[in-house]
């Protein structure tokens, strides 16, 4: 049977709880004490993962083994004893049901308390901060200031429980970097035609005519043609000159059709981003992989 006396002795050692049999029920948890002798009556067991869950187990016939209380209850008993939140006190309808799982008589029942015992002889003895030594806090335990509690403090306070599921496992989760590719607008392209002048420069070959005086003697070729008019008289005669003068015409032709195409070029693009990943640590447990 565990005694006040042993009390700073559990809380200087970071044990476990063991069944009878030598199974792990889980580490070593609170001390609850009874307030009207400061005995110690129950102790928790942190089981889960990372401890996350406490079971409470009677000390009635528990032994020190080492640094390890070794209780007369099964692993799947201690497993399957009632949910009670570990907060610093039992009430007497919370060890009542304790006491029933673990098929033990308490001292004090909830009927009983109702007939005129204490409903608080029962509940945890207090115990302040000031009654720790150093080695106590550094060795990490911490009491309760007013809940009379002895808890081991959680060395891993802080973590947060998200991804534990009720078969005690944990979800380790990453990210992945998954690059694609999405078509968007990167710029617009058109045709636009508008006129420019430009001047063109072109010999062209034109013909004039000139007036040239020719003389030619009376000849028996000619006679009859120079001697046909009146003797002695008066006469004009006038002679068209020609000349060719350039004459400009335009006309529009085709030259060319021009259209846009487009066509598809590869380029390498780095992509630089940060991911976060999940990395899971393990407390007392060693590491079997290789």
């Amino acid at each position: 049977m565990l005694t006040k006396e042993h009390i700073d002795d559990l809380l200087n050692k970071n044990g476990n709880i063991v069944s009878a049999d030598g199974d792990k029920i889980g580490s070593f948890g609170q001390v609850y004490a009874d307030d009207a002798n400061g005995q110690p009556t129950w102790v928790t067991a942190r089981t889960g993962l990372f401890g996350t869950s406490e079971s409470f187990i009677p000390l009635e016939g528990a032994r020190l083994e080492g640094d390890d209380i070794v209780v007369p209850y099964s692993k799947n008993q201690v497993k399957d004893a009632p949910r009670v939140d570990a907060d610093g006190h039992l009430d007497p309808a919370e060890e009542d049901r304790l006491y029933e799982h673990y098929q033990l008589n308490g001292n004090v029942t909830y009927s009983e308390a109702a007939n005129g015992h204490s409903a608080d002889s029962r509940r945890t003895t207090e115990q302040s901060a000031a009654n720790l030594t150093a080695t106590d806090r550094d060795a990490g335990f911490a009491a309760a200031g007013s809940g009379g509690t002895y808890s081991a403090a959680d060395d891993r306070a802080g973590r947060g429980t998200a991804g534990l599921g009720d078969d005690d496992a944990m979800t380790r989760s990453e990210e992945r970097l998954n690059v694609g590719t999405e078509r968007q607008a990167a710029g617009r392209a058109r045709l636009r035609k508008y006129v420019v002048t430009e001047n063109v420069t072109q010999t062209v070959p034109v013909q004039r005519e000139e007036v040239r005086l020719e003389r030619e003697p009376i000849t028996e070729g000619n006679r009859g043609e120079a001697l046909s008019g009146p003797d002695i008289s008066e006469a004009e005669h006038e002679v068209v000159l020609h000349e060719e003068r350039p004459v400009v015409d335009k006309e529009a032709v085709p030259v060319e059709r021009v259209r846009l195409d487009t066509e598809t070029v590869t380029d390498e693009v780095t992509v630089d981003e940060q991911v976060r990943k999940e990395r899971i640590e393990t407390d007392g447990v060693e590491d079997t992989r290789r």
